[in-house]
């Protein structure tokens, strides 16, 4: 297994124009085996509904790790995830369970983003080929108020390698580096 680092290319404000950039970063890819999944944490009922009536193939769980310990039972089943036709639409029990978080993994390379980049505008959400939204990092760990687009590459001991890497593709489509590497 290799370890990756990644590097800021662009940020925006503009989701569409986060979406283009990383696109381009495909275009330079070999796509053979590529796939894409989609993620959007869910602070809000409505939230969660919105994004079952866009995206009704989407698994909804919950990443509370304390719930989990508290009842390692999971009578929701939300642990290991529900497939959008068997959620509830109940906000009561909804309301309990937030934030809740949407996925959707494995999908062909262009099936998803743009209705995903269009239902997830304001939420942490990330579309993984290493794309993020609302996010400055590769963590997710904070909302922000633009979209980042990073390019992993391969940690090879150092040497600069993985700058040079990194600032090759960059060029290739007409950007560059702009921040520190960020590390898993």
């Amino acid at each position: 297994m290799s370890v990756d680092v990644a590097y800021p290319l662009f940020h925006t404000p503009d989701p569409a124009r986060a979406l283009h950039v990383a696109r381009q970063l495909l275009n330079v890819a070999d796509q053979e085996y590529a796939s894409v999944w989609v993620d959007v944490e869910l602070p809000g009922v409505e939230d969660v509904l919105h994004i079952l009536s866009a995206m009704p193939d989407a698994r909804f769980r919950k990443e509370d790790v304390d719930d989990w310990v508290r009842n390692p039972s999971d009578p929701t089943g939300l642990h290991g995830g529900v497939h959008g036709p068997q959620l509830t639409t109940d906000a009561a029990f909804l309301s309990t369970h937030l934030p809740l978080w949407a996925s959707m993994e494995g999908q062909p390379v262009g099936s998803i983003e743009d209705i995903f980049t269009a239902v997830a505008g304001k939420y942490v959400a990330e579309i993984h080929w290493d794309c993020l939204f609302h996010a400055s990092t590769r963590e997710l760990d904070e909302w922000s108020n633009r979209h980042t687009v990073l390019v992993h590459v391969r940690s090879r001991n150092g040497g600069g390698y993985e700058e040079r890497h990194a600032s090759w593709l960059a060029e290739q489509i007409g950007q560059t580096v702009i921040g520190p590497p960020q590390f898993s």
